[in-house]
């Protein structure tokens, strides 16, 4: 609590919550942090209010604190640092922590309001800083009370703090409105780098809250600013290397890692970036996600070589994840095999080696492409049951190959019988009126009159299988 008594913050809130009730003009709302950190230092702190009363009396005069502004000159001239003490001179003592959504919504509104009119670039600028000075707010207190393994944080602060950095990321990708006039703009930026890089290097891992959002910096304001701009990204890849001594123990390695791949991408050094991921991406559990954004900047810059190389390069790193999680995954290389045909020579052995994680976007590229004999073995070695398909996912091979749909249905039909229940002899009959008609499909109807009187005979003990043979029309 800032060292201060939890009965004397209480009693502010109430105070304060009190006066805004009240007949209070405006800008007289609270009590003002005591220092205005340096800056508009010409501002009164005594306001005279002696208005002559009906008996020609004056009021006392009334002691008010003013709280600051700023100005446009003050925003372009002064550090991101001297503007987050402004923000910090803002604040009012309901602002010590910030718990919800509606207190965070609060605070920005307060802030926005010392905001003076400014040129689109630095009006994004201010935004965007007085969203992270909100949500450092809401995540330090959390950060400081906890140890890194038992970080906890209120439900309704989580969502709070994911609300408000939403905002900062949905602002990161409008392009930054920089243009010749705005270039004294440039200094301000760099130190929001800087600010975002030092919060992400000491972030819980649990968090990735400014850490997500150093990534949409460089990948939304400063990556498309300073494309081919090596000096920039050689200078700030220094500046991360720099970090692991000065930070020791306390350096968060994911985002370091990943913040690193980044820059080395830009700098296309892309055998240093998958170097680095091979050799610590296991300790450092990396997840697809963590590599979609170093996949998207290939992607939309159209390097189709170059993103089928990253996409083979870290499918050994993705095995253990399944299903969803590997989705985005497949999407990329359905994406590069479009604009690369080539690339398939490459991509059906990398999904290949990553079974069984890969066997969803395995099988969705073998339909794709239509490998109908390799999706159908897929099947047969899953052991995967005919009858847990729908009609229209096997449809394309019954149009395509029916021929290979035989041995899937064969081998089926005889795992039911084994069951030796009536639910297999049901499941059975099912599969084998799907055979007969396959077989007239192939016009191959003597072929199944042979099979068929051979497996009533081999069965003819199993009466109930002998019923639902009735029952389905295939034994008179």
């Amino acid at each position: 609590m800032c060292g201060r008594p939890i009965q004397a913050l209480a009693n502010a809130r109430s105070t304060l919550k009190s006066a805004s009730a009240g007949d209070k003009p405006k800008g007289a709302q609270g009590v003002a942090r005591a220092s205005t950190a340096g800056i508009s230092a010409e501002m009164p702190s005594r306001v005279d209010n002696r208005d002559e009363s009906p008996n020609g009396a004056s009021k006392p005069a009334v002691l008010r604190t003013v709280r600051p502004t700023l100005t446009e000159v003050e925003l372009t001239e002064l550090p991101v640092a001297k503007w987050h003490e402004q923000f910090e001179a803002r604040c009012l003592p309901v602002h010590l922590h910030i718990r919800t959504a509606q207190e965070a919504s609060d605070l920005l509104d307060d802030l926005h309001a010392m905001r003076p009119e400014l040129p689109w670039a630095l009006e994004q600028l201010f935004t965007l800083h007085a969203l992270l000075f909100v949500l450092e707010r809401m995540v330090k207190p959390t950060q400081s009370h906890s140890h890194q393994s038992s970080l906890f944080m209120g439900y309704h602060t989580r969502l709070a703090v994911e609300g408000v950095r939403g905002q900062a990321r949905s602002l990161l990708e409008d392009k930054l409105a920089l243009t010749d006039d705005s270039s004294a703009y440039w200094e301000r930026l760099m130190e929001t780098a800087d600010f975002l890089r030092k919060k992400m290097l000491t972030e819980d891992k649990t968090l990735d809250c400014f850490s997500a959002l150093y990534t949409s910096l460089w990948l939304n304001w400063l990556g498309p600013s300073s494309a081919g701009n090596t000096q920039l990204y050689a200078e700030e890849l220094r500046k991360l290397k720099t970090a692991e001594a000065e930070l020791g123990i306390a350096l968060s390695r994911l985002p370091w890692t990943l913040a690193q791949c980044l820059l080395l991408l830009y700098l296309t050094r892309d055998e240093e970036a998958q170097t680095l991921l091979a050799q610590s991406g296991g300790k450092l559990m990396l997840k697809p996600e963590h590599l979609t954004p170093l996949l998207g900047v290939l992607e939309r810059s159209e390097q189709w070589g170059r993103l089928r190389d990253w996409l083979a390069a870290i499918g050994p790193l993705l095995s253990g994840f399944r299903g969803e999680d590997l989705t985005p995954y497949g999407d990329y290389w359905a994406t590069v095999v479009t604009h690369l045909p080539d690339a398939e020579s490459v991509m059906w052995p990398t999904l290949h080696a990553m079974l069984p994680f890969s066997r969803a976007i395995y099988e969705d590229a073998l339909a794709a492409h239509g490998r109908w004999d390799r999706w159908i073995d897929l099947q047969m070695c899953m052991g995967q049951e005919p009858l847990l398909f729908r009609v229209t996912v096997l449809k394309p091979v019954e149009k395509d190959a029916p021929e290979l749909l035989l041995p899937f249905y064969h081998q089926a039909v005889e795992r039911y019988v084994l069951q030796k229940n009536r639910d297999g002899y049901k499941a059975a009959t099912k599969l084998l009126k799907r055979l007969a008609k396959l077989y007239a499909r192939l016009k191959k109807a003597e072929r199944w009159e042979q099979f068929l009187a051979a497996f009533v005979s081999r069965n003819s003990r199993l009466r109930a299988l002998q019923e639902e043979l009735r029952k389905g029309g295939l034994l008179s």
